[in-house]
């Protein structure tokens, strides 16, 4: 895959073509504070770990067509997925091996593939935990009511 700069500022133009047609609709105010964001993103997008484009491309790819997207949004997705990437690195870090094989990525990336499944998971176990609770409770009020001692005086035992 070969890097071809060129390529990449076209693209880089298009999308700001596209995005400036898109935000022509908008007020007086909101097209201001959008070059604002542009202004402190430039000197940002130097520490972004991915190539923006890239980013901007997959998300309007999994976007409505209707959906604009804000410069800041751009810019938190493509850190947001670098911290993630590091995150990922870090568990297979761990591993004593030094070559990472394929088993070990889908280990370390599980709970981001997986995260429908992980909080269905969760929420069955917390309901199966409220139901071993409520069963305890039951248990609880019957062991009270059916092995409740009499009080009884000191005074009557003293009869015999």
């Amino acid at each position: 895959m070969d890097f071809n700069e060129e390529e990449f500022n076209d693209e880089e133009m298009n999308e700001n073509i596209e995005e400036g047609t898109e935000e022509s609709t908008e007020t007086v105010e909101d097209s201001e504070d959008i070059l604002g964001d542009e202004e402190v993103t430039e000197e940002e997008g130097e520490d972004l770990p991915f190539a923006k484009a890239e980013v901007v491309r997959l998300m309007k790819k999994n976007l409505d067509k209707d959906k604009m997207i804000r410069e800041r949004v751009k810019v938190e997705m493509n850190k947001f997925l670098g911290e993630v990437l590091e995150r990922v690195c870090e568990q297979l870090n761990d591993y004593p091996y030094t070559t990472i094989e394929y088993e070990m990525l889908k280990e370390s990336i599980y709970p981001y593939t997986n995260i429908k499944r992980i909080n269905e998971e969760k929420f069955r176990i917390l309901k199966h935990l409220e139901a071993i609770k409520a069963d305890c409770d039951a248990l609880s009020l019957d062991v009270k009511k059916s092995l409740k001692l009499k009080d009884v005086d000191d005074d009557d035992d003293e009869i015999f």
